[in-house]
């Protein structure tokens, strides 16, 4: 009878140590008392900051008015004797220095640190109205806005994001999700302001809270690193998840037979 309790314990601890671990891997476990209607109404803005690279174009419906704005560069394609060959004109883009700044074809130097991409646009074409006759059409893209996603996920890397938009849910779908060795309770967020500062934060995935955290939404050169849980820090050495669990699962099994027959032969 003693060795069969001893049994039953076993089997019960190796139950509820799954079931703990269980409860640390979904995201957003309280999401039915989050209440949506705090969120903010306006939709996520990106704002521009220094070393952001820039393409600017203005539109008009008489094209050669716009020429002057829309400045375009020959981009060598390959050789051909001594000279190059060219691709079709590409248009010029624009780096924000550390001061926020661009120099514009004949507007010259326009600050736009910290506008967004719609603001800018708004600027420039207020500016542009002594020099056209008509309000012209003006659009901005960022051309480097990019995330890094590294630590206990699927495929760790740096992806561009074409939308200019991008959440920490969204980022870890780019890089194939957490693996089961992340903590989802310490996601570690690393971002540099536009004044140069660097901090590092600490987010809980596991709370469905974190959708009202102004780091929810990432902004371009964010760094996003996934925790390792102490398991895959005790076996750093294995370097088969599979492999793992079916040695854990064989020494149950083992153990379970061999108190099986004890019991049996007593």
């Amino acid at each position: 009878m003693k060795v069969f309790k001893l049994l039953c314990m076993i089997v019960l601890t190796a139950l509820t140590g799954a079931c703990t671990s269980y409860k640390k891997v979904p995201y957003l476990q309280n999401s039915e008392t989050v209440d949506l209607s705090q969120l903010p109404k306006s939709l996520y803005d990106a704002k521009i900051m220094p070393k952001d690279l820039l393409t600017i174009t203005v539109n008009t419906t008489d094209p050669q008015a716009a020429v002057p704005f829309n400045l375009t560069i020959q981009t060598p394609y390959g050789l051909n004797g001594n000279n190059y060959t060219t691709t079709q004109p590409a248009l010029q883009q624009y780096l924000v220095d550390n001061e926020g700044n661009i120099d514009f074809p004949v507007l010259g130097k326009l600050h736009i640190g910290d506008m967004t991409k719609s603001e800018v646009e708004g600027m420039i074409r207020e500016k542009l109205q002594p020099y056209l006759k008509e309000v012209p059409v003006v659009t901005v893209r960022m051309v480097n806005y990019k995330i890094s996603v590294l630590g206990e996920v699927s495929r760790p890397g740096t992806f561009t994001i074409s939308n200019e938009k991008v959440n920490l849910m969204e980022a870890l779908a780019l890089a194939g999700d957490m693996t089961v060795w992340g903590r989802r309770d310490n996601v570690k967020l690393i971002r540099e302001d536009s004044e140069g500062e660097r901090k590092i934060v600490e987010l809980n995935l596991n709370d469905a809270e974190i959708i009202y955290s102004p780091y929810f939404y990432l902004q371009q050169n964010d760094v996003v690193y996934v925790t390792p849980n102490k398991q895959k820090a005790k076996n750093s050495d294995i370097g088969n998840q599979t492999t793992f669990w079916f040695s854990g699962t064989s020494i149950l099994i083992s153990i379970a037979t061999l108190l099986t027959t004890i019991l049996m032969n007593n």
